[in-house]
C-alpha cells in the first residue's frame, strides 16, 4: 500500500506540473500578442542622430569621475559608443550560452509539453536578440568585443553544467541585472532611438522570459534536495566578480582613447558605478534570498563583485 508521504511527494508533484503548464500556456499568450521581428520593427535605416549617447552618460562606468570630468562631449559619447558594444556583446554571449543548455535540457522533456513550447518560443526570441544585437553594434559604427581564448573555453564548458536549479538562476543572473538598467533608461531623451528601440524589445520580451526562470527556480527549490539548494546557493556567486570584469573590461577604454589601466581603476573606485550595480542586481538578490539560494558564500562574492 501508498504509503501517506508518498502520495503526499506525488500529488507535490503532480501541482508543480499542473503549475509549469500553465505557466507556461500564459507565457506561449503572451509571446503571441506581443513578440517582434528586429529586422523590420527597427528602423536600421535611420541615421544616427548627432549628439545623442549610446548609453545614458549616467550609467557609464566613469560618469562622476575626475576622468570624466576631462573628457570632452565627443569623447563621452564615444566611451557611450563602446560600452554599449561592450555590454551587447556580453548578451549576444550569455544569450548563446542560454541557447545551448535549454538544447541540453529540451532532450530529456516531452516535447509535445507546452513547457517545451515555451522554451523552443524563447530559443527563438534569444535568436533574434543576438541577431539584433549585432547589428545595432555594426550600425552604431563600432565593432563587436570577442572572447579571448581561455574566456572561449570556458564559455563552452558552461552549457554543459547548467541543469536544474542552476540552469534557472543562471538565466536570471544573464537577464535581470541588464533588464534592471534598460528599465530605468530606455526612455531617457539623451538616448539614440535606435538603443532606445532594442531596448524597448529585448525588455518586452525579456519580461516572459524572466518569468519563466523565476517559476523554474521555485518549483526546482519546492521539489529539489537541500544539498542542490547549497551547491547552487553557493555557486551563483562567481557572477559577481565576473559581470564586475565585463562590464569593466579594458578593451572598452582603449578604443575609446583613454588609459585602460587608470580608467578601469576610477571605474572601480566610483560610487556611481557601484550603485548602478546595486541597483541592478536589487530584484535578483532579493529572489535570490527569498528562496533560500544566496549563501555566505554567494553573498561574499557578489559584494566583492560591487553588487551588494
Amino acid at each position: 500500500m501508498e504509503s501517506r508521504s508518498t502520495k503526499g511527494t506525488a500529488m507535490s508533484q503532480r501541482s508543480h506540473t499542473i503549475d509549469r503548464e500553465e505557466v507556461a500556456g500564459r507565457l506561449l499568450a503572451g509571446s503571441v500578442k506581443r513578440s517582434y521581428a528586429p529586422v523590420v520593427d527597427i528602423d536600421w535605416d535611420a541615421p544616427l542622430e548627432d549628439g545623442k549617447y549610446f548609453l545614458p552618460p549616467q550609467v557609464l562606468s566613469l560618469w562622476g569621475t575626475e576622468m570624466w570630468d576631462r573628457m570632452s562631449e565627443a569623447q563621452r559619447i564615444e566611451l557611450s559608443r563602446q560600452e554599449s558594444a561592450n555590454i551587447l556583446s556580453v548578451g549576444i554571449w550569455f544569450e548563446n550560452i542560454l541557447n545551448q543548455a535549454l538544447l541540453r535540457a529540451l532532450l530529456h522533456n516531452d516535447p509535445s509539453s507546452l513547457h517545451t513550447r515555451y522554451m523552443l518560443t524563447e530559443m527563438g526570441d534569444e535568436c533574434r536578440h543576438m541577431t539584433m544585437f549585432g547589428r545595432a553594434i555594426e550600425q552604431m559604427g563600432a565593432k563587436p568585443f570577442q572572447l579571448r581564448w581561455y574566456q572561449a573555453v570556458v564559455v563552452n564548458l558552461l552549457p554543459k553544467t547548467f541543469r536544474g536549479t542552476m540552469l534557472w538562476v543562471a538565466a536570471l543572473i544573464g537577464e535581470e541585472i541588464f533588464d534592471a538598467t534598460q528599465r530605468r533608461v530606455l526612455e531617457d531623451p539623451q538616448l539614440q532611438p535606435m538603443i532606445s528601440r532594442l531596448m524597448r524589445i529585448h525588455v518586452t520580451e525579456e519580461s516572459r522570459h524572466i518569468r519563466f526562470a523565476r517559476e523554474g527556480v521555485r518549483r526546482r527549490v519546492a521539489e529539489g534536495h537541500r544539498i542542490d539548494r547549497l551547491w547552487v546557493g553557493t555557486l551563483q556567486g562567481v557572477g559577481g566578480p565576473l559581470f564586475q570584469r565585463l562590464f569593466t573590461n579594458p578593451a572598452m577604454y582603449e578604443r575609446a582613447g583613454l588609459d585602460a589601466k587608470e580608467a578601469r581603476r576610477q571605474a572601480l573606485a566610483n560610487p556611481n558605478f557601484r550603485e548602478n550595480q546595486r541597483r541592478g542586481f536589487e530584484s535578483l538578490a532579493a529572489f535570490l534570498e527569498e528562496n533560500g539560494l544566496m549563501r555566505a558564500t554567494s553573498r561574499a562574492l557578489w559584494r566583492r563583485g560591487g553588487f551588494l
